[in-house]
């Protein structure tokens, strides 16, 4: 019956989906979607060649597209005919024209496996007979193909070694799928489904069923079925342009921890500090990735806007006030605002997604603007928001274009600085080629909090071990006897963020050293030596610095570091430099303007 209204379905398709009302409705779902009035869809014709029964994949498929404004007519072959149809044709296919060809085959359809001892098995004669579908199907229709790669084995014959040597199972399935994921690249219109991910997501012990299989002639579990017909239907949306284009943000504990009216652009939670200020980071970092592939970014927010905006020049943060296309902070009701981020933007508000960690604010959302995705998130899971962007897969893309790409302007924390390292002629190429950018200024309040921690626990790299409280470091900053400074560094891998401090105190002629510390993620990065360049530039008035070392069990490593810095020993703890005279001596670090 109607016991489904339009809202109960945003309900049902609301991320994250509860897939026993998908595999027990399937036949209501249908017929409550197909009732739905002024929809207007994209017709296509699905062929599904299967290796294994797929009636139940292709009924959840059809649920999912139809909620997506995709409705589907389908053509499927007889049980495991999926070579047989591809390859020596078939006249109902012919006559049905497919525009879209799943081929759903899977690891139980694997025929010409390796055989024990055999190390010159190829995988050849398996991977030529897929290509011979595809080819064959390229051939006689215009359609666009997707092919699901392989999940992993259910049992692993060989222990650790069945992933290792050419006559394990693991071994051929990943090699199988390296190449099916090559032969993608190179061909267009050819699409990969990823079982082999999803697999592993969902985890093999729940993904095979081995007793369904001998049963039914199930490929996988029949429970997860609609967490594979909704991985494929995100790979038909996006071909058929019917992905969402934009991520509406909220802010307060949703893009950083705490409320930036409340606490202060100080107190929020972002950064590496903390547990939670880590989670806030990798969500604003995720967020930076989805905008330098072309998602649009806005912000929603019940706030003060210029307070609102203050958040985004905290020191730590990721994104900022310019990353945003729209930038709604005010305290009318959320669904107004949305509807007005549309029309600034010139989109559908069904192109949007929003997240949000207020449950009222989802609802109000969910009732009055049924179109608007809103997945249930979990404030206290940060992760929670990366989650349920991928599990729904709003933004799943089929290629990424060099378009695309182009947004995106600077290197991502890709490639280990080791690699780098090892593959340098010299290690001055190295540091050279990290493209280094220090941050060097006096001490802010921003940073009171980050200094004081720094000199609470830096050992290895600290000379004289002393130990400040927040408000020492307040006084130190507004007291004109003492000359700070912090140092922030980052390269072409990412921010180090605030990494250094020094502390001297003018007495007459001479600046003597109090603190000299460095978080040892950056050593040998030559980072001190831009110190020590700012520090002599700073001293005017100044003939001499003179430097403490005050060994420890933990600071050894610092033992010599007047010496290289060319300063003089005087005694035991005591070393001076006169700096008259002083040659810099940073060569590779750029020191560029003050972010803050």
């Amino acid at each position: 019956g109607m016991e489904l209204s339009m809202m109960n379905l945003a309900k049902i398709f609301t991320y994250p989906y509860d897939n026993e009302i998908f595999l027990r409705k399937q036949k209501s779902l249908r017929r409550e979607l197909l009732a739905r009035e002024n929809i207007s869809y994209i017709e296509k014709k699905i062929a599904i060649l299967g290796g294994s029964t797929v009636d139940d994949i292709r009924n959840l498929l059809e649920i999912f597209l139809l909620y997506e404004g995709i409705k589907p007519t389908f053509y499927q072959s007889e049980y495991n005919k999926y070579f047989e149809d591809a390859v020596f044709g078939n006249d109902e296919l012919d006559a049905f024209k497919p525009e879209i060809i799943l081929v759903f085959t899977s690891f139980v359809n694997l025929i010409n496996l390796p055989t024990i001892g055999d190390k010159n098995f190829s995988a050849d004669v398996e991977f030529n007979r897929y290509v011979q579908i595809w080819e064959s199907l390229t051939e006689k229709y215009s359609a666009v193909i997707i092919q699901n790669n392989f999940d992993s084995p259910y049992i692993a014959p060989f222990g650790n070694l069945d992933n290792v040597e050419n006559y394990g199972l693991n071994h051929f399935v990943a090699e199988m799928n390296l190449r099916f994921a090559e032969y993608a690249q190179t061909h267009k219109n050819f699409f990969i489904h990823d079982l082999q991910g999803l697999s592993a997501r969902i985890g093999l012990d729940k993904w095979h069923n081995r007793f369904q299989y001998y049963a039914y002639k199930f490929a996988m579990n029949y429970d997860v079925m609609p967490d594979v017909a909704l991985n494929l239907s995100k790979i038909i949306r996006a071909i058929l342009g019917k992905n969402k284009k934009c991520l509406v943000l909220d802010l307060d504990n949703t893009l950083w921890g705490g409320v930036i009216g409340d606490d202060g652009v100080e107190n929020i939670q972002i950064g590496h500090e903390t547990p939670a200020a880590e989670a806030f980071t990798e969500f604003q970092n995720y967020v930076l990735n989805l905008k330098k592939r072309g998602v649009i970014l806005a912000v929603c927010s019940k706030n003060d806007e210029e307070i609102a905006k203050s958040g985004f020049s905290h020191p730590d943060s990721v994104l900022h006030v310019e990353d945003f296309a729209a930038f709604y902070a005010n305290w009318l009701p959320k669904n107004e605002n949305l509807r007005g981020i549309a029309e600034e933007l010139n989109i559908g508000t069904d192109s949007l997604v929003f997240i949000d960690d207020n449950p009222a604010e989802r609802q109000i959302v969910r009732d009055t603007m049924p179109e608007v995705a809103v997945p249930e998130v979990n404030p206290d899971d940060i992760f929670s928001y990366i989650r349920a962007i991928e599990g729904a897969g709003y933004f799943e893309p089929v290629t990424i274009s060099d378009d695309d790409l182009k947004r995106n302007d600077n290197y991502r924390e890709n490639k280990q600085r080791q690699i780098l390292e090892s593959t340098a002629k010299s290690y001055d190429e190295f540091l050279k080629s990290l493209n280094m950018k220090a941050e060097i200024d006096s001490f802010k309040p921003i940073y009171f909090d980050r200094i004081a921690q720094l000199t609470n626990k830096t050992n290895q790299f600290n000379l004289t071990t002393r130990r400040f409280t927040r408000a020492d470091i307040e006084n130190f900053a507004n007291d004109s006897r003492y000359i700070t400074l912090y140092g922030r560094l980052s390269d072409k891998f990412g921010d180090n963020g605030l990494i250094s401090v020094v502390i001297g105190e003018k007495i007459n002629d001479e600046l003597h050293i109090i603190l000299w510390l460095m978080s040892c993620r950056v050593l040998k990065r030559d980072m001190e030596f831009a110190m020590l360049d700012e520090l002599v530039k700073r001293c005017a008035g100044c003939k001499k610095i003179v430097g403490y070392y005050f060994p420890t069990n933990k600071n050894k490593m610092v033992a010599e570091l007047y010496k290289t810095f060319g300063f003089t020993q005087i005694d035991e703890n005591i070393w001076e430099l006169p700096i008259e005279n002083y040659v810099a001596k940073n060569k590779f670090i750029e020191i560029g303007g003050v972010k803050v």
